[in-house]
């Protein structure tokens, strides 16, 4: 019976620093909480009767209001800040 091992994961570069996150959480949570904001103002504004394109943009106008002022309401925190 022949026993196969997996291979061993070599570190390459010795001390590799791991990789930075893609966003920071505060990004993360700001572009969220704008996104919510702005389906819920599109939907409600789409059950008055508008019509979708102005659903859409009241959708797209509110998120994109709401990034400056959820970027300075919601603080950081963390190292470096």
């Amino acid at each position: 019976m022949t026993q196969i091992t997996p291979p061993t994961a070599q570190p390459s570069g010795g001390n590799s620093a791991p990789e930075p996150p893609f966003l920071s959480l505060h990004t993360t949570v700001v572009l969220l909480a704008a996104f919510i904001l702005g389906l819920v103002l599109g939907g409600l504004t789409a059950l008055t009767g508008a019509p979708v394109a102005g659903a859409v943009l009241t959708g797209l106008s509110a998120a994109g209001t709401a990034v400056p002022v959820l970027r300075s309401l919601i603080g950081r925190s963390g190292p470096g800040q």
